[in-house]
């Protein structure tokens, strides 16, 4: 959602586009945030975007643009790439991070990306090249490889001229890595340590040895988690046997751990992984296809039992009147409970493991709020229709329909996480469709046994 200050920075900068005001334009261009400038550029013609991006003149701010553009605009982003020479491409790009290079790379087409990389600095391609070797949405794809590794037996004098005269540049110098001769991890020290210590001591005396560390192949999502678990400003990637390959910035973190919420929230919903705005309407259409058509196949198979039981409705007219409450009551507390525990599976308080102990709590809750309401809808039924079976029918399902659907809430996620499926798949359609046709069905059979007695 637009804030009041993109709005009117929208409206100013298209209409100083419309005047021709180059001058006003380029004062606005270098005074706000490339963050800010993304957005702006969504709502222009590539022929004015080319215009405004020509007048942001520190080329870093340029590389900043296109890594917001890519994160958050993926099709503007690689609309306005497209008009762009190699050559143009390479000129901002060797002044990005390689991280960063990196993700623009794998969202160009092949062709492209590999014309960029052979026109690159050798230095710089190669690190582009290995960071682009490990799959997509590892630690190895998502390092920086500008860091600072020093021996264990240098000083913290040498150290912190070493900061002084050999990396200004550095992205992350906070931490300073200690390796061994063969550039294995072995300590970190941070700033703190290397300033408060005697300018002869060895990081070798003082580092921190118990060091938090992952490997190359490692999901992103975790290691997001054990970034936020021990509150570290980077953390160090190593390979199978400990060698120092590259660190994880908290600022890196944070985009992971926005894009995988985005993501879960998404697929609970059925609708994909991006936003729409993200996406073409026939790829938003593609993608909502499958789980629409699951909620139309459960909604037929309702109907089914409906039919079944409609000897029952036509005896018992009223029967009818509480269906939407059943389905409704179920519904809300099924996707209340899988959406608990799908959060829980992904922040790492919940663990395939405590299946039983998850779903037992979620089965407890659903009696307590079914009995709750069981009873007073109970009240309603015996006030509206004045028949002592019906109403204890209606109670009775609800409870029943509340707690199935606590039960298959809860113990659908943590299944498909034992199996390694994405459990945000497991809700919304799923979920719903699949405790829309239980509760339907317990509420038919109980109402028919009940109300025949």
């Amino acid at each position: 959602m637009l804030t009041e200050r993109h709005r009117i920075l929208i409206e100013s900068v298209k209409r100083l586009i419309r005047r021709n005001a180059t001058v006003n334009l380029s004062k606005i261009v270098n005074k706000t945030h490339a963050a800010d400038l993304s957005i702006v550029f969504t709502y222009l013609s590539i022929p004015h975007q080319r215009k405004l991006f020509y007048l942001i003149e520190n080329i870093e701010q340029k590389g900043i643009l296109l890594s917001e553009l890519a994160e958050f605009k993926e099709d503007c982003f690689l609309s306005f790439v497209e008009t762009f020479s190699i050559d143009e491409d390479v000129e901002i790009l060797e002044h990005m991070a390689t991280d960063d290079v990196a993700d623009l790379l794998s969202r160009l087409p092949k062709e492209k990306s590999d014309a960029i990389l052979e026109k690159m600095k050798t230095d710089c391609s190669n690190e582009v090249e290995d960071l682009l070797r490990y799959e997509v949405d590892t630690a190895g794809s998502i390092m920086v490889t500008d860091f600072i590794a020093l021996k264990q037996d240098t000083t913290a004098r040498e150290a912190i001229e070493s900061l002084q005269n050999e990396h200004v540049d550095v992205e992350m110098p906070f931490y300073l890595y200690v390796v061994d001769d063969t550039h294995r991890l072995v300590g970190v020290c941070s700033l703190r340590q290397l300033v408060v210590v005697k300018p002869n001591t060895p990081l070798k005396d003082f580092m921190t040895k118990d060091i938090f560390s992952v490997q190359t192949n490692m999901d992103q999502e975790e290691v997001a988690k054990i970034v936020a678990r021990y509150d570290i400003l980077a953390v160090p990637v190593v390979d199978e046997n400990n060698v120092l390959m590259g660190i994880i910035t908290v600022d890196d973190i944070l985009d992971i751990i926005r894009k995988e919420a985005t993501e879960d929230i998404l697929k609970m919903a059925g609708a994909g992984e991006e936003f729409v705005e993200t996406q073409s309407v026939f790829r938003s259409t593609r993608i909502r296809l499958p789980w629409l058509f699951a909620s139309c196949l459960g909604g037929i198979i309702a109907c089914g039992i409906i039919s079944h039981f409609g000897t029952s409705l036509t005896k018992f007219v009223y029967l009818a009147a509480f269906i939407p409450v059943i389905t409704g009551m179920g519904g809300n507390i099924g996707t209340q409970s899988s959406t608990v525990v799908v959060r829980g599976l992904a922040t790492g308080r919940f663990h395939p493991k405590d299946l039983l102990s998850v779903v037992s709590k979620e089965l407890f809750i659903g009696l307590v709020l079914g009995t709750v309401y069981g009873f007073l809808i109970s009240i309603v039924a015996q006030v509206k229709f004045s028949r002592i079976p019906f109403s204890f029918s209606v109670g009775v399902a609800l409870l029943a329909s509340m707690s199935i659907a606590a039960v298959v809430g809860s113990l659908v996620p943590m299944l498909f996480a034992r199996i390694h499926i994405d459990p945000a798949v497991a809700t919304g359609p799923f979920v719903t469709t699949s405790v829309d046709v239980l509760s339907i069905l317990v509420y038919f059979h109980i109402a028919t046994l009940l109300m025949s007695i």
